[in-house]
């Protein structure tokens, strides 16, 4: 009985196994709020759709993505019952995991849209995009690196290189198929080193390194586009392989397209936008889900844009402020280093994330492939984001513990 006694104290804390629910509760109810903004959300996209796949049932995505959230909600709440120091044992070994599953991904991956991102579990028939996984394992790792380097972390050799070299490896298998992601997740990066206290030199050089490769992307844009008729060039042999030209296509379409002759879902979506005005067509009213590609997905922000205007739009942007909010306020409190940074930088992540998604659905990026969190319908993406969010709510509760604990030891002294 005492063996199992301290193993639940090992996981689960000093106080043990208490199923009590603890964590910011703005950041609960956040959780809450952005589930059942997607469950409306996504019915409604998925609205025609459905009716065509399944002979009129209209419910069928709904269920699913209910069950999904339903799901993550249970992931939610048992992963801030866990003590967040057993994630800094097991960082290293989720590090390496993450990067065999990468390589494994570039190779033998489920291709959609010209991309290996996914790997079909066996048995299970359902497909995890293994750069989720990635990111969670790259975060918990640079994390715990940074709380131990802390007295040499101004060093270049000792502190600089070994912080980022997880980044660059990271960032470098999931880049062939997925840039956007890899470079989201290496401004995370970045954005947890300077808060770090990583060197600002270092960071600048690293800075500069991405600063020409996507100048050197913009140029390769600017020197194959026909300008006079108004489309690319053919691009040399070099510059064909892999997703290059896609990369290359897609900021052409952001610098050069007008109106008529931008990318199809970026017609559509700006549709959406200005058919929203400032209070939209009302829910379940959208025109532009039969017309938008992943109305559910990818653009699933211009359809609430559509749907609940700019009103709708900016409620969702206060949303993920005020997450983020939370998040920094934990971070802030928390008296050890690891979770401090842990639960930054998912936070980080999962906002930075968001913040793309409705860059791209209002025409401010290039398109890219990234889902808006805890909203679009999806399967192993909320369930990575319930895990993160989990661990934030994590650390989030062991300040809620050490907080009570000093209260009652004052109270008691006085």
């Amino acid at each position: 009985m005492e063996t199992i006694e301290k193993n639940i104290q090992q996981v689960f804390g000093a106080q043990g196994l208490d199923v009590k629910t603890r964590g910011d509760k703005a950041i609960w109810a956040i959780i809450i709020l952005l589930s059942i903004c997607g469950l409306l959300v996504v019915y409604s996209a998925t609205n025609s759709l459905a009716y065509k796949l399944h002979k009129g049932n209209t419910w069928v995505f709904l269920f699913r993505q209910f069950s999904v959230v339903a799901v993550g909600i249970v992931i939610v709440y048992f992963a801030h019952l866990v003590n967040y120091t057993i994630y800094s044992r097991w960082a290293r070994f989720l590090f390496v995991i993450a990067i065999i599953l990468l390589i494994y991904t570039l190779f033998f991956g489920t291709s959609l849209n010209e991309a290996n991102r996914w790997i079909r579990l066996p048995l299970l028939n359902f497909t995890v995009q293994t750069s989720d996984l990635a990111k969670l394992a790259l975060f918990m790792y640079l994390s715990r690196l940074l709380s131990k380097k802390q007295e040499v972390i101004k060093d270049f050799k000792k502190g600089f290189i070994p912080l980022m070299l997880p980044i660059v490896i990271i960032c470098g298998l999931i880049a062939p198929d997925n840039l956007s992601t890899a470079l989201l997740t290496g401004a995370t990066g970045m954005l947890l080193l300077f808060i770090g206290r990583v060197s600002m030199k270092h960071l600048l050089l690293v800075v500069a390194v991405g600063a020409f490769f996507i100048g050197t992307l913009v140029f390769l844009a600017r020197a194959y586009y026909d300008e006079a008729n108004g489309r690319s060039k053919e691009l040399p042999a070099a510059l064909s392989i892999k997703r290059v030209s896609t990369w290359i296509k897609r900021v052409q379409d952001f610098m050069y397209a007008k109106n008529d002759e931008a990318p199809y879902q970026v017609q559509q979506a700006k549709i959406a936008v200005a058919k929203g005005g400032f209070f939209g067509l009302g829910p379940g009213n959208s025109e532009q889900r039969n017309f938008l590609p992943h109305p559910y997905s990818d653009f699933i922000y211009a359809i609430i844009l559509e749907e609940y205007g700019l009103l709708g739009g900016t409620f969702i942007v206060f949303i993920y402020m005020i997450f983020l909010f939370r998040a920094i306020k934990i971070f802030r409190k928390c008296g050890y280093a690891f979770g401090a940074f842990l639960s930054i930088a998912l936070s980080f992540t999962l906002v930075i994330q968001a913040m793309a998604n409705m860059a791209v659905n209002v025409g401010l990026f290039p398109v890219t492939g990234v889902t808006l969190p805890l909203v679009s319908m999806g399967g192993s993406s909320i369930i990575f984001t319930s895990i993160a969010i989990g661990i934030i709510l994590s650390v989030g509760r062991n300040v809620e513990v050490i907080e009570e604990e000093a209260e009652n030891k004052n109270g008691s002294v006085a």
